[in-house]
Parts: structure tokens; C-alpha cells; sequence
């Protein structure tokens, strides 16, 4: 309750004391930040905020709590330490710990600047409980690598998140900046520095940056130009290694966004993980206005780095629609230490991981199994979470318990809401419109900045589109009835259903139906987490069984792989026995291996549909 009283009472000081006459000093000068990332001791930078002169006796400084894009509590002021209030002279002055992320600066009129040190996130990552998500984090490698996200790095005062900022970082001669902020060519201290300018707070961490040695590839993309900015610890890849999925990947999304258009400049910033040190392990992106952040393991081979880079991306480039876009006011507005959450992180994540998807098949990047493999892939993934979640009481809620364990399902079901009624649309509209289009309009109607009133938006998305929509809202988005995808599928002529396919005896492609316990003498047992196949079915084998003897062979993993080798030659008439042993007693089992098999759920057409069926999943997959 104190905090809370003294956040008041500084804020209504604030505007007694003449805060829009200081803000008009500031906007004349901006607040200067300088970040020195030369002398870095023990793992840490230090950082200057100097926002001119105050007229309020009470100043309070703040780092944020929470970012857009991440939806968790953060905290970044636990990464800051020897904080220090300065007054004209150089002299201390006090100040109180109002939170992890807040300081209550006293006699604010003599305030000159504010000076701490931060530590940075991606190596502290295993020590810490709830650590932040690696591609919102901060990296401090000296003369090797720093990845600024700012929001870690510089702060702002209570009531002054509009002015300008002024940055100034000081780095090692060999490195380069990687950023869409603006730079101050003109502005530079002296050669060693450079200098950015944001016009606001937000602006100030919408923009990360990335020093590195140079290993960057530009291209260009109806209007977009797209840099690639690549650090590999160990000097394993080269951006030059991934220019040309990028290129055709991006290619193929502004083909999809058609005439969708919100910037000219647009930086990819790759981080590649050392899983061999302490570093960063939550991989992943994290999307801005004019760049995303990437974390990737270096360990990856390039077919799969390749592939990450085009589904992680492709996400995040689509923010650009929503909610870079099309977004309510409380992310237009977004307050970093104490958010409100909006109800419409079905649209925000949501929609954007179906058109990641999506358009990939659309644009011929993927086939038509391989979407819907995905897409079932979606449904049983969403099964692992509270189905019967309202969506908009989850994401109102999202950093609380019980609804901040389910955030993860926004990729998943949040992903299948759209299918549904992009499907929807389709169907109503003979083909015509679709979640693109939908999207479309709400950019016209509102921008980038131009927010939506986030109790509204149900509405005017039914008015612009059919009472369905709005009956599919109010059941499955808004209300909590888990949805029946087979409704859906049914409409554009496929349904979801259970079909055979083969594996190996052992291994089912490259994963293994057994396990090996290492601290009792290597004993190989049958998974229990795994559906089994045929063979083991057939055989009444159950997960858990220890093997014991197989063909007179006593198992462990050394004499198992011979017999795995040799499985690769059985046909169906050969003819196995095993002794395994289950809950303590050994049970003996024989009969032939057969030809393996296991069942799965597959999205499969249907037979024998009219063809206005066929032409909307046409329309739906291909238009």
C-alpha cells in the first residue's frame, strides 16, 4: 500500500509542479543514454540515463517488468546493480527500492543523471527460476558479441515514456551494429561511439541491437530491404549460408500479404547458442515493428536450421499485420511495469501462427499433407492444455495463475480458431474472403496507430462478416466449448481419421520404442510414453517390460544392437522369442515378427464431394 501512495503522490507532483513545461524542455533534449561496451568488467556494462533537468522533488526511475511479445513478468531490474542517483556535482543522492524494477530518486530537482551496471541474461539463464525468454534477453561477450535488447539495458521515469532518446554506445572497433534505429551519423562523440536516436520510450526497445563481427546479407523484396545479421560462436555458419531460403521464404510471404505494406526496412537478428557453455537455451523469436530476434542452436545441421529459421520467422514477420498493426489500446499504450493484458491474444499469436503456416502452402513452400499434418499436428499439441479455457479470460489473465501455464496453447489453438474461421469465411463467401482479407480491412480501419477499443473488436469483426462468426466466438473463443474440428473440416471436404502406416521393429523412423536405464546396469526397457506398434502388440508386449533374453541372447545395449542390425532383414514369417521381465516376474512370449505397423491419426479427403466442396478447399489452400 505504500508503494502504491508514493507512486501516486509523485505522479500528481508531478503535474503540479509544471510536468508539460518539462516535457517541452525534454523534447528539445533528448534524454541521453551512453552504454559502454568497451570497459566491460566482470560480465557487465555500464549504463548513463541523463534526462535534463527536473522541476518535481520526487523522481522515479523504472526499468520495465514485462515487454511486448512476451506476456510473462520479466523483472529486468533484477539484472541491474550499483544503482546510482547523481546530482550536478557528482554527489550521491538517496533514493528508495520502491520494487525489483523501481527507484524513488529524492531532491529530483538536483538530479543530474542516474548510473548502474547490468549483467546480462543468456548466461545466467540456468541459475535463475522462470528465466526470461532468450530472445527478449541480453548477451555481454566482450569483443566477441552484445545483443541489446534495450528494455534491459535503459530505463525511463515515471511520466516522460513520449520524449526522445538519444543513445550512445561505445564499442569495440571490430564490431558492428546491426539495428533499424535511426543513426546520428552526425551526432557520433567520436569514432569509437555511435549514436541512435527513438522518438519515445517504445520506440527505444521495439529496436534491438546486435554487435557482432561482421557476417551480415542484405536483400531486397518488393520495396523491403531485409538484412541478415548472423553471430555463430564458433563460427560454424555464415549469413550467407541462409540467404537464399530467407530471400525465397520472405518472397513468398509478400506474395501471400499482397499489397499489406507497414515498412520499408526490416533486420534479422540470429543468435546462435553454444549448448556446450552456459548460454542461451530458450530458442525461439521475438518480434518488433521493423526486426525480430532469433536464438537457434549452433548445434543445428543446416537442413534444420534452414527449416527453423523459415517457421520461426515467418511468425514473426507476420506481426506485422497483428499486433504491429492491428492491436487495442492496451498494447498502443502498453505499460511496462504494471500491464493490462488485452482479451486478444487469439489474434495477436494466433493469427499469426496460422498464417505462418498457411501460407506455406499457399505458396507452395509445403504440400497439402504436410499442412495438414501440421494442423493435426495442432489439435493433439492443444489437448495438453485446458481446452475448456476461455481464450479471452486466459489472455486478459495471461501473467496469472491458472491461466499463465496455458500461454503456450495461443500457438496452437490459437492457431486452429483461425483455421476455423478462415474456413468460416470462405464457406459464407463462396471463396471470396478469408482471415487475410479480414485482416486486411481491420489495417485499413485502424494502423499502426490507430488502436482498437479491445471490448469492440467481436463486434465490428461480426458486422463486417456473418452471424456464424459471431456464434463461433461466443462458443469457442469467448465461451469454453472445446471445438470439433471435424465441423470444419468437413466443409472444405476432409475429415481427421485413423490409418495404418509402417515403421521399423525397433524404431519408429529415428525414434527409438525403447529406453536404457543407465544407473541399473544399462537395462533396456520399452518406453512407456509412447504409443507402441504392431509388432510389440502382436506380441502382447507392454511399456515397461525390461528385456531380458531375446533368441537366446542375454540383452543389454551392447548385445541389443546386432539384433536391431539384423531386424532390418526379417520378413513377416520370421519368428521371434523374448523373455522380458514385468512387476518382477518373468514372462516369455514367441510368435512372428509380422510387418510392422502403427496406428495414426491422419486429415484425409473425403470421397464422392460435390465439387463447390472441392473448389473452397481450393480456394481455402491455394488462393
Amino acid at each position: 500500500m505504500k508503494k502504491s501512495l508514493l507512486i501516486i503522490s509523485s505522479a500528481l507532483l508531478l503535474y503540479a509542479c509544471g510536468a508539460g513545461k518539462q516535457l517541452a524542455a525534454i523534447e528539445k533534449s533528448p534524454v541521453l543514454t551512453s552504454i559502454d561496451l568497451v570497459n566491460v568488467v566482470e560480465d557487465r556494462v555500464q549504463v548513463i540515463v541523463d534526462p535534463g533537468a527536473f522541476a518535481s522533488s520526487t523522481v522515479i526511475f523504472r526499468i520495465p517488468k514485462t515487454v511486448p511479445g512476451t506476456y510473462s513478468s520479466d523483472n529486468y531490474g533484477q539484472y541491474l546493480q550499483d544503482f546510482e542517483a547523481l546530482d550536478y556535482k557528482g554527489n550521491p543522492l538517496q533514493f528508495v527500492k520502491l520494487d525489483e524494477n523501481s527507484w524513488s530518486i529524492s531532491n529530483g530537482t538536483q538530479l543530474d543523471k542516474v548510473r548502474y551496471w547490468v549483467n546480462d541474461t543468456y548466461d545466467t539463464e540456468n541459475e535463475v527460476v522462470d528465466a526470461v525468454f532468450s530472445p527478449a534477453g541480453t548477451n555481454i561477450e566482450k569483443d566477441s558479441n552484445f545483443m541489446l535488447n534495450l528494455h534491459g539495458f535503459v530505463g525511463y521515469f515515471d511520466g516522460f515514456k513520449e520524449v526522445p532518446y538519444a543513445i550512445h554506445i561505445k564499442k569495440p572497433a571490430d564490431l558492428i551494429a546491426t539495428t533499424t534505429l535511426s543513426d546520428q551519423i552526425d551526432r557520433k562523440p567520436d569514432p569509437l561511439w555511435d549514436a541512435f536516436l527513438a522518438n519515445r520510450y517504445f520506440e527505444v526497445i521495439d529496436n534491438p541491437i546486435m554487435y557482432a563481427k561482421p557476417n551480415t546479407e542484405s536483400f531486397e523484396i518488393n520495396g523491403i530491404t531485409v538484412t541478415l545479421s548472423l553471430f555463430s560462436p564458433n563460427n560454424v555458419y555464415k549469413a550467407s549460408d541462409l540467404k537464399n531460403r530467407m530471400l525465397k521464404m520472405m518472397e513468398a510471404q509478400k506474395k501471400f500479404l499482397g499489397d499489406v505494406d507497414s515498412t520499408k526496412e526490416y533486420n534479422i537478428l540470429l543468435y546462435l547458442s553454444d549448448v556446450n557453455k552456459p548460454d542461451a537455451h530458450g530458442f525461439g523469436a521475438l518480434e518488433h515493428h521493423t526486426s525480430t530476434v532469433v536464438v537457434l542452436p549452433e548445434a543445428m545441421d543446416i537442413g534444420r536450421l534452414e527449416q527453423a529459421m523459415v517457421d520461426v520467422v515467418s511468425h514473426e514477420f507476420f506481426h506485422i499485420v497483428t499486433p504491429l498493426s492491428v492491436h487495442s489500446k492496451e498494447i498502443q499504450y502498453f505499460d511496462f511495469n504494471d500491464p493490462k493484458m488485452s482479451q486478444h491474444l487469439w489474434m495477436y499469436e494466433g493469427t499469426t501462427e496460422y498464417f505462418a503456416n498457411l501460407f506455406q502452402v499457399q505458396q507452395g513452400l509445403i504440400s497439402e499433407e504436410d499442412f495438414y499434418e501440421r494442423m493435426l499436428g495442432k489439435i493433439t499439441n492443444s489437448k495438453f492444455y485446458d481446452d475448456s479455457m476461455s481464450f479471452t479470460e486466459m489472455s486478459k489473465n495471461i501473467l496469472e495463475q491458472p491461466y499463465e501455464p496455458n500461454y503456450a496453447n495461443v500457438y496452437e489453438k490459437g492457431a486452429l480458431i483461425n483455421m476455423c474461421l478462415d474456413i468460416i469465411l470462405r464457406e459464407k463467401s463462396n471463396g471470396e474472403k478469408s482471415m487475410l482479407w479480414l485482416m486486411k480491412e481491420l489495417s485499413k480501419k485502424y494502423g499502426s496507430d490507430v488502436p482498437f477499443e479491445d471490448e469492440v473488436l467481436f463486434g465490428e469483426i461480426v458486422q463486417m462478416t456473418y452471424p456464424e462468426v459471431d456464434t463461433f466466438f461466443k462458443e469457442h473463443v469467448i465461451g469454453d466449448t472445446p471445438i470439433d474440428y471435424d465441423v470444419y473440416f468437413s466443409k472444405v471436404g476432409l475429415a481427421t481419421k485413423d490409418v495404418e502406416e509402417s515403421t521399423g521393429y525397433f524404431f519408429d523412423g529415428q525414434v527409438p520404442y525403447m529406453d536404457v536405464d543407465v544407473q541399473n546396469d544399462s537395462v533396456v526397457f520399452i518406453r512407456e510414453n509412447i504409443e507402441l506398434n504392431s509388432f510389440f502388440d502382436d506380441l502382447k508386449l507392454q511399456g515397461g517390460d525390461i528385456f531380458k533374453v531375446i533368441n537366446g541372447q542375454e540383452i543389454n545395449l551392447e548385445s541389443l544392437r546386432p539384433i536391431i542390425g539384423e531386424s532390418f532383414s526379417w520378413t513377416p514369417e520370421t519368428v521371434v522369442s523374448m523373455t522380458v521381465e514385468r512387476d518382477g516376474e518373468l514372462v516369455s512370449v514367441e510368435g512372428k515378427v509380422g510387418q510392422p505397423v502403427k496406428k495414426v491419426k491422419k486429415i484425409v479427403p473425403l470421397e464422392n464431394v460435390d465439387q463447390i466442396i472441392i473448389d473452397l478447399r481450393k480456394a481455402w489452400l491455394k488462393d
